[in-house]
């Protein structure tokens, strides 16, 4: 039996569309066999863990604004397991609220050195990149350890971070993370399924096939020598994604990056879902900028719309078994990757986000992907950007 589409399209732009979606199947099955070697790759290349290497650590934690749930995240970098580390904290304003929930904090743990800086008025398009130097300038250690206000730690977070730099040749590190909905709802948990298996199933295939050459703002750490080498913490100053751009001068410099077995949470504080659809489209307009070749390539790993594009072609043309049979296909594929990256790698305990919603969060990173294309603006901090070549920022007039 055939359905009626006939109205809309005649039969080979029917059979176009069928031939468009069998390459996007088989081309988004072959990432999900990549990400499943990626994934054996990356616990094969675990290393012999080392718990007497622990060096002196300078934690550098930006703060803007008083967050959801802002004083339980710091608390978590405070009950670390290492011997001796140091926070430095930094804002714009002296009363800024996250400044203040970090003096907060810091007051119940006083055997934790804590300092608090004040950049003023920032100088740079990002606020970040402001703290980021001062903090630099005025940290005690040569391994700098940089994370997100929205991250939350396990008491062995910092052995792993240091870790990595036994190595002498490393000169910079990251950690995966697996999204986690602090305060539920639908959005921030397809938010958090796309983190832990999304985020995590690219970075694998990428460090599996060139190493890394980029690091996840999350979490990141590098040698002063090599962001001394590289100009600074101000090189990133007109970029959307300094963490891409620090992590890839690292490498540009002969450093290698490294990327921990170490796994943290990435905190969703923001569950509507207005907020939740600008943040994707602005990270991918940013990914877009940042490495473009890579992101027009990404619309070939989704697996679910070329399988409802199957399933929509092959029922206008009267083949229901081949329809349902794509479709199907497409969503297993999501299963494996899913399984692979966010059960095995990012260690996400949620069978209805790994099984139910990442097949969701895959048609709508189609979505999301397809909508970076509609404009090269983005709104960031309350202001409006222009991106240009290389992810850097230009202000609207």
């Amino acid at each position: 039996m055939a359905y009626d589409f006939h109205a809309f399209l005649d039969a080979p732009a029917l059979f176009t569309l069928l031939g468009l979606a069998c390459v996007g199947v088989a081309t988004s099955t072959i990432f999900a066999g990549m990400v499943l070697v990626a994934a054996r790759h990356h616990l094969r290349t675990r290393g012999v863990e080392a718990p007497t290497f622990t060096p002196p650590l300078s934690l550098l934690k930006p703060v803007r604004g008083l967050e959801p749930e802002l004083e339980t995240f710091l608390t978590t970098f405070f009950q670390q397991d290492y011997p001796t580390y140091e926070i430095l904290f930094c804002a714009a304003d002296e009363d800024d609220p996250g400044l203040l929930a970090a003096r907060n904090v810091a007051a119940r743990f006083p055997a934790i050195p804590a300092r608090f800086l004040v950049t003023g008025e920032p100088k740079y398009i990002s606020p970040k990149v402001h703290s980021l130097e001062l903090m630099e300038a005025a940290a005690h250690y040569d391994i700098l350890v940089i994370s997100d206000s929205d991250v939350r730690v396990t008491p062995d977070y910092l052995k792993a971070v240091a870790r990595a730099f036994q190595d002498p040749k490393v000169g910079g590190m990251t950690c995966l993370y697996r999204g986690v909905p602090s305060q539920g709802g639908i959005w921030s948990r397809l938010d958090a399924i796309g983190m832990s298996v999304e985020m995590s199933a690219g970075v694998l295939v990428a460090n599996m096939i060139e190493g890394m050459q980029f690091a996840l703002g999350p979490t990141m750490a590098f040698r002063r020598e090599a962001i001394r080498q590289m100009g600074g913490f101000a090189i990133t100053a007109a970029y959307h994604s300094d963490d891409f751009v620090l992590g890839q001068e690292t490498y540009r410099l002969g450093w290698k990056v490294a990327l921990s077995h170490h796994v943290i949470d990435h905190m969703v504080i923001y569950a509507d879902m207005l907020p939740s659809l600008k943040r994707q489209i602005r990270w991918m307009k940013s990914t877009r900028f940042s490495r473009p070749k890579g992101h027009f390539g990404t619309a070939l790993t989704f697996g679910v719309p070329f399988g409802l594009l199957a399933l929509i072609s092959a029922l206008a043309l009267g083949h229901p078994v081949l329809a349902v049979a794509l479709l199907v296909w497409s969503v297993a594929t999501r299963w494996v990757i899913a399984w692979a990256a966010g059960s095995k790698i990012a260690h996400d305990p949620s069978l209805f986000g790994l099984y139910l919603l990442y097949p969701i969060r895959d048609a709508l990173g189609f979505c999301y992907w397809a909508a970076s294309y509609l404009s090269r603006q983005i709104l960031w901090r309350g202001r409006r950007y222009n991106l240009t070549d290389g992810g850097r920022l230009q202000a609207c007039e």
